[in-house]
């Protein structure tokens, strides 16, 4: 089952009686993660060669990139990514990466098969990711921006020492723990279709020291805006009102809009519009990553969508014909996405049962902000 999952690490204030923003930042407060080489890199991701530069281009013909503060990524280096990762996995990937002869057995220990073939150069995609990630979060601790933004990021189901669901090198908890270097707590919440791996049930809400930090809001195929983004609020305020933020990473996959192969939701990109909005009138330090979207005209629209939305600038429906990928997007030619019309499977008593269940798991954490621990490290 899919939907929304909440991590406080080291959480979110309002429904009704909430402060939300309704203008962007400024240029100067929004860092781009961008490079022609870090571009290049992405587009050869095997599971979505060819999206990075469907994205980057239609931000760039939205004349948005004036707006942004464009910063580009470095390579992690395999210490940062010891930070999560086993160094005997690295070095496994590593090794397929080059070319190198390794036994079927190991790779499939590793999860190196399957969904997460081993191709050549992988691991060199990988690094540059993480870094990114790794570069968004540090842009937001020097105090450079408010926002960051890569949108070539977001591979949330790669675990310490195995690759899974086409992910590699898991970059938002990179993201994350870099943030924790100054932050003590990170507030995580992905917008993905899938959950992260480990975690997705409505009853699972973390263990030992991290007991009750995590929310889980598994929804059934066909949710459509209204419902999403009702849920979204009310949740978002249930965690801000114990869980009292410092930053925040959004992973804003974009595999649950309508025409996406996966076919689940029926959400168009306002429903991620309006979950990033919330966020972002939270006025904390906020991340912006990528992750799933296999409709790769789709995933380009919500993202350029999203992109537009922060910086406050409104984006006529028509695709700029000088788009050099403009033929993608036919034959309506709009960034605008229609919904779904699958059968909604999620009833009210589901939904409301969903609901009650987080209230009761988050309410085990101290609502006083004074006496409220940071989350786990």
């Amino acid at each position: 089952m899919d939907g929304i999952s909440y991590q406080c690490v080291g959480i979110v204030e309002g429904l009704n009686g909430s402060k939300h923003l309704d203008t962007g930042f400024s240029s100067h407060h929004v860092t781009y993660i961008h490079s022609e080489d870090y571009l290049s890199h992405c587009n050869r991701f095997w599971k979505v060669a060819g999206r990075a530069a469907l994205v980057h281009s239609l931000i760039d013909s939205y004349q948005l990139l004036k707006y942004m503060k464009v910063v580009s990524p470095r390579p992690a280096d395999d210490e940062d990514l010891a930070l999560f990762h086993s160094s005997s996995y690295l070095q496994c990937l590593k090794s397929l990466s080059n070319g190198d002869l390794v036994d079927e057995s190991e790779q499939e220990e590793y999860g190196l098969n399957y969904d997460c073939p081993a191709y050549a150069k992988v691991f060199e995609c990988c690094k540059l990711i993480a870094g990114a990630s790794i570069l968004a979060a540090n842009c937001l601790i020097k105090g450079e921006c408010s926002v960051s933004i890569n949108w070539s990021g977001g591979w949330h189901h790669a675990k310490k020492d195995e690759a899974s669901g086409f992910c590699y090198i898991n970059d938002v908890v990179l993201c994350i723990l870099k943030l924790l270097t100054k932050f003590s707590r990170v507030l995580y919440v992905d917008l993905d279709l899938h959950h992260g791996d480990g975690t997705g049930d409505v009853n699972e809400c973390g263990v030992g020291k991290g007991k009750y930090f995590a929310v889980n809001v598994p929804l059934k195929d066909g949710v459509n805006n209204e419902m999403y983004i009702q849920i979204f609020d009310r949740v978002i305020d249930m965690v801000m009102d114990r869980f009292h933020a410092d930053a925040i990473v959004c992973q804003c996959g974009a595999d649950g809009i309508a025409g996406d192969p996966e076919a689940s939701f029926n959400l168009t990109p306002q429903a991620l519009i309006h979950c990033t909005r919330r966020l972002l009138g939270l006025q904390k330090p906020l991340v912006l990553l990528g992750g799933g979207g296999y409709n790769f005209a789709n995933s380009a629209r919500c993202w350029t969508a999203i992109t537009g939305s922060i910086l406050g600038k409104s984006l006529h429906d028509d695709i700029p014909d000088d788009d050099q990928y403009f033929t993608w997007y036919g034959s309506g030619y709009e960034l605008k996405v229609d919904s779904g019309n699958m059968r909604n499977y999620n009833d009210i008593t589901y939904i409301k049962n969903v609901l009650s269940t987080v209230q009761a798991n988050l309410s085990h954490l101290v609502k006083d902000s004074s006496k409220l621990q940071s989350g786990p490290k």
